[in-house]
């Protein structure tokens, strides 16, 4: 299994900011969901700087992100207390008009959206960037290494353009399920939930990266470094 590259987190002061306000929500979580992501990695810390932490257990997504937990002495909670999730943290790749997001470029697609399904809240940070109109960018699909073919077919009669996701050094990336990503450009997604349940149904699909629940809110950083707190309705 390739796993993925640790690398220190670079100083952000904008993000930095924004972190510290988003663990403000915390408040009496018992348990409480990491994401994926250099944003997360961010509040990974700024968690650690809670009171209250060691009444806290957290449920990381990635290696990256447990890693970095533990570095910060935050307590990793057995994956057998996900129903009881209070709250998770996490990013996003895009996100549209509609607060519909694309996910999974870092491939841990399928345990963020155990995750997110679970939360009783949902708090989403991610840079202005990644807020646009529609989707122009292509969605990760998690599949078993067996359906590779099939589901790559499947795609190209959606009118889809599948790609397999490839390490730098030429070997496909496996998640840390075991699995291929297959990164699918579409013509356009005008339906997000309709299309998030059809690619599900495609024998071999573990995952799909559109993620159609709305986050409680979501916290959107500004290149002046100030940011907006959107609370979802």
């Amino acid at each position: 299994m390739t796993q993925p590259v640790i690398n220190p987190l670079s100083y952000d002061p904008s993000i930095l900011k924004l972190a510290e306000e988003a663990i403000k929500v915390v408040k009496d979580a018992k348990v409480v969901g990491l994401g994926s992501g250099s944003t997360v990695g961010f509040i990974v810390r700024e968690l650690a700087k809670l009171p209250n932490r060691g009444s806290i257990e957290f449920v990381p997504t990635s290696l990256q992100i447990k890693l970095e937990a533990e570095k910060s002495s935050l307590r990793i909670a057995d994956e057998s207390i996900i129903p009881d999730m209070d709250i998770v943290f996490d990013g996003a790749d895009q996100i549209d008009s509609k607060y519909h997001m694309i996910k999974g470029g870092g491939g841990a697609l399928l345990r963020e959206k155990i995750l997110i399904s679970a939360a009783k809240k949902v708090v989403i940070v991610a840079d202005a960037s990644k807020f646009v109109e529609s989707f122009n960018r292509s969605v990760p699909i998690e599949v078993h290494p067996m359906a590779r073919s099939l589901v790559s077919k499947k795609l190209e009669e959606m009118k889809g353009k599948p790609k397999l996701r490839i390490l730098d050094k030429g070997y496909p990336f496996v998640t840390e399920n075991g699995n291929f990503i297959l990164d699918v450009l579409f013509p356009s997604i005008t339906n997000a939930k309709k299309m998030e349940l059809e690619l599900k149904n495609f024998a071999g699909v573990l995952e799909v990266g559109i993620f159609t629940r709305r986050a409680d809110i979501y916290y959107k950083a500004k290149t002046d470094g100030s940011f907006e707190t959107i609370i979802s309705q």
